[in-house]
C-alpha cells in the first residue's frame, strides 16, 4: 500500500516536472518564432536594398551609354 502511494507521489512529481518543461519549451518556441520572423524581415529588406542598388546601377549604366550616343559632338560634324 505504501509502495503504491509512493509510486503515485513520484508519478505526480514527474508529471509536474514534465509540465514545467513543456511550459519552458512553449516560451522558448515563441521566442524562437519571434527571432525567426525578425531575421526573415531583415533578410527581405537586405534583398530589396540589393535589388534596388542593382536596378539603379543598370539604369545609370544605360544612361551613361545612351546619353552621349544621342548627342552629336560639335567637332564630329559630318558633311
Amino acid at each position: 500500500m505504501r509502495e503504491n502511494i509512493n509510486k503515485v507521489s513520484q508519478r505526480g512529481e514527474r508529471l509536474d516536472a514534465l509540465q514545467d518543461k513543456t511550459d519552458n519549451l512553449a516560451v522558448s518556441a515563441q521566442g524562437f518564432r519571434r527571432g525567426a520572423n525578425r531575421v526573415r524581415k531583415q533578410m527581405w529588406w537586405k534583398d530589396v536594398k540589393m535589388r534596388m542598388c542593382l536596378i539603379a546601377g543598370i539604369i545609370i549604366l544605360i544612361l551613361i551609354i545612351v546619353i552621349p550616343a544621342g548627342f552629336e559632338q560639335p567637332w564630329e560634324k559630318r558633311g
